[in-house]
């Protein structure tokens, strides 16, 4: 058992008016006892203790040892948890303790389509009373349909889980491969044996490379700050701008584009121009210097002062590259070594970034390099579209099986009870 993960159902709207005609209903204080969770005890172990915002410890005894539904009633109010196996609910949660039989896995399901809430839920510091709880209407389809109802979603959640793990899998082996291509150029494994290396600051590259600071082969442009003065007398633009937010570790995220003012005489200076690699100044340890490829998605853009954006002399370095070499093990461990780190943050200037030592092979080879790991993005991408369209199929069978609109006739096979979960399931 465990956090459901990342599907958000809340976009799917609550329950309409009326079940099935045939379906019985229920106040959830009926089918089971509301029960307030206890603070954690001291004592660590392997049974999980489930919070407000889900698991996040593990403890020697167990509170509840029966399957239940955990509804967090601080803070997250209102989220819910299935636990199916032994679990500690902590005191800012509620925990079901059924009194009479009942279908976690159902009920479960129609609390993450109608997310529960009251008056309560509503403060600063959210938070559910009991009574909110206790008064919910729950639809009882017959035993057998709730079966059915639970063995299609749990069959779209495997789907999920298995393209997820697919995702997971390509992305290790992106890691690997941006380590091998780092280390022994565009050679197969068979080839390694065979590849004279020289040392670095930050790892072994094939001798034949040669080495170059990175103002020496790129331009690095700072960005613009926000807040700053432009001057009363000064003509003025707004423009699109790229944020933090913006700049992701191997993508860039577009779906929102703010704009700033600046003076009009500034636009050439801060633009972006289609091919520079864009790179975040600071962030987590594991974050420092994401980024990727500004495309010219947007004209004119800018982008603000903590992303630099490392425009390639193409004669000596390519940006899709120079990019990948960013993610990898060897420019990790260069911006890791130079960063000016606090306790849990990090960051680089202009000129470390400037110092960076660029392992720069034959042209040839850094498009050999960048289209192996271009492949392997490209499959991931694909790999994400058929991990949402199963989670879109889950939000419409989610709604439309919770309220009836559609049916799972019986068959000799889908009336099976369903296997117990492991976790939570999305």
């Amino acid at each position: 058992m465990g956090n459901p993960r990342s599907i958000d159902v809340s976009s799917v709207g609550q329950l309409g008016v009326g079940f099935p005609p045939e379906w019985e209903s229920a106040k959830l204080g009926d089918i089971a006892r509301v029960r307030y969770g206890k603070a954690k005890p001291d004592s660590t172990g392997k049974i999980p203790v489930i919070g407000s915002g889900g698991i996040y410890s593990n403890t020697q005894t167990a509170l509840v040892d029966f399957p239940t539904v955990v509804i967090g009633r601080k803070g997250t109010a209102g989220e819910v948890w299935l636990a199916d196996t032994p679990c500690w609910p902590s005191d800012t949660t509620f925990y079901l303790e059924w009194k009479k039989e009942a279908n976690p896995y159902f009920i479960f399901n129609f609390l993450r389509l109608n997310k529960p809430s009251g008056e309560h839920a509503k403060t600063t510091l959210p938070s559910l009373q009991r009574a909110d709880l206790e008064q919910m209407v729950i639809p009882q389809p017959s035993e057998g349909e709730q079966r059915r109802i639970g063995r299609v979603l749990l069959t779209i959640q495997r789907a999920i889980e298995a393209q997820e793990k697919v995702i997971a899998a390509a992305r290790e082996l992106k890691r690997s491969l941006m380590r091998h291509l780092f280390t022994y150029g565009p050679v197969s494994l068979t080839e390694t044996a065979r590849v004279a290396l020289k040392e670095t600051e930050s790892g072994p590259v094939p001798e034949h490379w040669d080495l170059m600071s990175l103002q020496e082969c790129a331009f690095v442009q700072t960005g613009v700050a926000k807040g700053r003065g432009l001057g009363l007398n000064s003509r003025k633009l707004s423009v699109p701008y790229l944020r933090v937010a913006n700049v992701q570790s191997g993508y860039l995220d577009l779906s929102e584009i703010k704009r700033i003012e600046i003076r009009e005489d500034e636009l050439a200076r801060y633009s972006l121009q289609s091919g520079d690699v864009l790179l975040t100044e600071g962030g987590d340890f594991d974050k420092l210097g994401r980024g990727f490829i500004w495309g010219g998605q947007i004209q004119p853009c800018v982008h603000q002062n903590h992303i630099f954006a490392v425009r390639a002399n193409r004669e000596k370095l390519a940006s899709e590259y120079f990019a990948y070499l960013v993610q990898s093990p060897y420019g990790r461990a260069y911006f890791l070594k130079v960063a000016h780190r606090t306790t849990h943050l990090a960051c680089i200037n202009t000129a470390k970034l400037k110092a960076f030592p660029i392992p720069v092979p034959p042209r040839s080879e850094q498009y050999e390099v960048a289209s192996q790991l271009k492949a392997l993005d490209k499959k991931v991408e694909s790999d994400e579209k058929r991990k949402a369209a199963l989670q879109a199929l889950f939000k419409t069978m989610l709604h439309h099986l919770m309220t009836g609109k559609i049916r799972v006739a019986k068959t000799s096979t889908n009336d099976l009870p369903a296997p117990r979960l492991r976790q939570a399931g999305k």
